[in-house]
C-alpha cells in the first residue's frame, strides 16, 4: 500500500514510543512450560497492528507503526516464550521478507534454525489493495472512481494483481521453511473490513458500489491465501470467518477497524486509517491461540 502517505506526518505527533509490555494477556500454559521457544512474528501493517497511540520500536522502527499490543506480542504473552522478535512493519511486501524497510532489516533477518514458531501476514500490499482503498473516496455517493479505473472491459485489474502475488507469497512460505525449517507456520488471512452489503456514505466517503467491490477484492486475497496454505502445508488462520459486523462502518465498540478518519475509541487516540483498532488486535490473537490449541 501507500502506507507512507498515510502515516509519514502523523507518526511525527507521536511523542515517545510506548515500551512492550504483557499486561493482560492470557496466562501461560498450565503445564509450567513454554510451548515453543523461538516466536517470529512476520508481516505487514494487519500484523504490526498499525497504531498511532500505541506505537513501540523495542523491535522495529518508529515508522513501522508497530503497535505494542499487536497481536503476535500477546501471543507470546500468553504462551509464555522466552525469546520473541516482531519483525512486522507497515507497508510491508513480501520483498521486504529479503530486503531492508525504510530502517526495519529484512524480516527473514530474525528467522533462525531454532525458530519454532512463526505467523506471519502478507500479500494485501503485494496485490495493492490495501491503497486503492483510499483511491476509492469520493464526494459524490453516485461516483466509484475504484470501478471505474479498475474494471474495464470486464477485466479486473486487482483480481491481476491477486493472482501474481500468489506465487511471491508462496515463494516466501518456502523462505521461511529453509530459514527455519523446524518452525510451525501460521499463515493469517485479513478479517473484514468493510462489508459486502455496502458502505455507510458519508461516514465512510466510499461509494456503495466501490465498498462491494473492494470487499470482494478482501474475500478473493484471503482465497488466496487459503490455496497458498494448503499448496504449502502451513496452517492457514481464518481471520474472516467471524469478523462479520465488526467492519468500520460498525460504531465505536462494535468496529473492529477504523475507517478514513484517523482516531480511534479502542485505544481512544490517534490511529491509522482502515487498519485494525485494539479489538481487532485482540480478536487476532484468539484466533491465533485458538489454532494453536486446536491444531496442538
Amino acid at each position: 500500500m501507500k502506507f507512507s502517505r498515510v502515516v509519514s506526518l502523523l507518526a511525527v505527533l507521536v511523542a515517545a514510543a510506548v515500551p512492550f509490555s504483557a499486561g493482560g494477556a492470557a496466562a501461560a500454559p498450565a503445564d509450567g512450560g513454554p510451548a515453543f521457544g523461538e516466536y517470529v512474528a512476520l508481516g505487514d501493517s494487519w500484523a504490526a497492528d498499525a497504531t498511532l497511540s500505541q506505537i513501540t520500536t523495542v523491535f522495529a522502527p518508529l515508522n513501522c507503526v508497530q503497535s505494542a499490543r499487536n497481536y503476535a506480542k500477546q501471543v507470546a504473552a500468553a504462551l509464555a516464550v522466552p525469546v520473541f522478535r516482531d519483525a512486522t512493519c507497515g507497508g510491508a511486501t513480501t520483498h521486504n521478507m529479503t530486503a531492508p524497510q525504510s530502517g526495519n532489516p529484512p524480516q527473514f533477518d530474525r528467522l533462525t534454525p531454532t525458530t519454532d514458531l512463526v505467523t506471519i501476514g502478507i500479500g494485501g500490499n503485494d496485490a495493492g489493495l490495501a491503497a486503492t482503498v483510499t483511491d476509492c473516496v469520493t464526494l459524490d455517493p453516485a461516483v466509484s472512481p475504484c470501478l471505474n479505473t479498475l474494471v474495464r472491459n470486464g477485466v479486473d485489474q486487482m483480481s491481476i494483481n491477486i493472482a501474481a502475488a500468489e506465487p511471491r507469497v508462496t515463494a516466501t512460505i518456502d523462505g521461511i521453511r529453509e530459514r527455519a525449517p523446524h518452525a510451525r507456520i501460521l499463515l493469517l488471512d485479513y478479517f473484514e473490513g468493510i462489508g459486502l452489503e455496502g458502505g455507510c456514505f458519508p461516514e465512510i466517503p466510499i461509494s456503495d458500489a466501490d465498498a462491494v467491490w473492494l470487499g470482494s477484492k478482501l474475500l478473493e486475497i484471503d482465497a488466496m491465501l487459503a490455496r497458498v496454505a494448503a499448496a504449502t502445508g502451513v496452517e492457514f488462520v481464518n481471520t474472516y470467518e467471524g469478523s462479520n459486523g465488526h467492519d468500520a462502518c460498525q460504531p465505536v465498540g462494535t468496529r473492529w477497524v477504523e475507517g478514513l478518519m484517523p482516531f480511534s475509541g479502542n485505544p481512544f487516540g490517534l490511529a491509522v486509517p482502515f487498519h485494525p483498532n485494539q479489538l481487532g488486535a485482540d480478536y487476532q490473537a484468539r484466533r491465533v491461540l485458538e489454532a494453536l490449541s486446536a491444531a496442538g
